[in-house]
């Protein structure tokens, strides 16, 4: 009798715990749906809004779904002669694309030194280096700008890519740092065996196997380069050399009353961000989790 009440107690504590587990899993599941949805809403409204026409906007709320969907307004949006979107899109593809090549292989070179050269004062100048990350961007603004107009830079692309082939960045060079920190040192100790150099080993050993974290290097400065607002505001003066964050602000203007036509340009907008992420998702998740270092 003992043995069969002390086997019962066993069998009422092991399902107390098996629900206690599956309950856990439940309520977190549901925390992160709602989490989704709530980052989601957002998204619904611009897209719903944008697929409705002006009297449908002007007669139902912002939340409920078009009843007849129409793609006019993304029409009207691409072919309006006041905001050319095309010449837009050219421009900001051109910054963002180069300036992401820029930021991957600079860098990239500079956290190879950082994580493989040995030199005075590398620790004290990383340190250096991330202390840099504290200084907001407001502070550097307007000595960055004197800068590049004493030199005839302004009114041109230069300030908004070639910056981005010198560094790539405190945060980007930390995060491949620690990335390279994880790779056995082995590998390139055979590498020297074999005759290679700085150079080699960073090229052909390294890169390829940093992949994922290039990955999230690149994703990280597409997005950063395709959103960017204050930096073409400020260096593009010409109509026809902005990019499309500062001309979405252009035809919010001459459009203030047709929500309609401003969500459309708004998911026009958005719509390259979201493929590059979703192309690059697998890597980029394993890029954030595999960073680590000793």
């Amino acid at each position: 009798m003992i043995r069969r009440g002390s086997g019962e107690i066993s069998n009422k504590a092991a399902n107390r715990a098996i629900w206690l587990e599956q309950g856990g899993k439940g309520v977190g599941l549901v925390t992160l749906l709602l989490g989704v949805a709530v980052f989601l809403l957002p998204f619904y409204v611009m897209l719903a809004m944008a697929l409705k026409d002006q009297s449908e906007v002007a007669t139902t709320s912002m939340w409920s779904w078009p009843v007849h969907p129409t793609l006019a307004n993304f029409v009207e949006v691409l072919t309006n002669p006041n905001v050319s979107f095309a010449l837009f899109l050219k421009n900001t593809t051109f910054i963002a694309v180069t300036s992401t090549i820029g930021v991957v292989i600079s860098s990239s070179m500079a956290a190879y030194g950082f994580a493989r050269v040995e030199f005075a004062g590398r620790d004290r100048l990383f340190l250096v280096l991330l202390a840099t990350m504290m200084l907001p961007g407001i502070v550097t603004m307007i000595p960055t700008y004197v800068m590049y107009a004493s030199i005839g830079w302004v009114n041109t692309f230069k300030p908004l890519i070639i910056p981005a082939f010198f560094g790539g960045g405190a945060f980007n060079i930390f995060l491949l740092r620690q990335f390279y920190l994880g790779i056995p040192r082995e590998l390139d100790e055979a590498a020297v065996l074999d005759g290679a150099n700085h150079w080699t080993i960073y090229w052909k050993v390294l890169m390829p196997l940093t992949k994922p974290a290039l990955v999230t290097v690149g994703v990280f400065s597409f997005m950063g380069a395709w959103r960017d607002f204050m930096g073409p505001l400020l260096y593009l003066n010409e109509p026809e050399k902005q990019t499309l964050e500062v001309g979405l602000r252009t035809y919010t203007a001459l459009r203030a009353e047709k929500w309609h036509l401003l969500m459309a340009g708004s998911v026009l907008v958005i719509i390259p961000i979201l493929i590059i992420f979703f192309i690059g998702q697998r890597s980029f998740i394993k890029g954030i989790v595999m960073t680590g270092g000793k």
